[in-house]
């Protein structure tokens, strides 16, 4: 399939940018004799995250190729709902754990833009990029 005719109606005409999101990992590297402990403590705190206002996405993880490579997933709405996440509680006892890992933990924060009109995603595509609809 052509991805270009997903574009098509796009070429000449300025994106404006209307969509945004807070996208952050945190990547940990626990003790083995620590994992259970602080995954049982994490899995405990995201569900209360998930409540939190903003909270879009907040997904706990384990590396298929490191069983002691942990990951926290979150996904805000904006960045004034991140920063007070960061000053809540729920933080507070997620920072309290990091006493767990064999090294400080690592966290990245990502400001996604879409442009207007791509908010439409086609899952069903057998393509390996997803399929974009723009508004005409």
């Amino acid at each position: 399939m052509d991805p270009n005719l997903y574009f098509q109606s796009a070429i000449g005409m300025p994106f404006a940018v209307t969509i945004s999101m807070i996208l952050v990992i945190i990547r940990m590297n626990v003790f083995s004799k620590k994992r259970m402990e602080l995954s049982q403590a994490i899995v405990s705190l995201s569900s209360s995250i998930r409540m939190e206002k903003g909270c879009q996405r907040c997904d706990f993880c384990q590396s298929i190729e490191d069983e002691n490579q942990l990951f926290l997933l979150e996904e805000w709405d904006t960045q004034e709902n991140f920063k007070d996440h960061l000053k809540s509680r729920h933080f507070k006892v997620f920072r309290g754990a990091m006493n767990l890992l064999r090294e400080p933990c690592e966290m990245t924060s990502h400001t996604v833009f879409y442009p207007e009109g791509m908010e439409e995603i086609n899952p069903g595509s057998d393509d390996c990029a997803p399929a974009v609809k723009l508004k005409s």
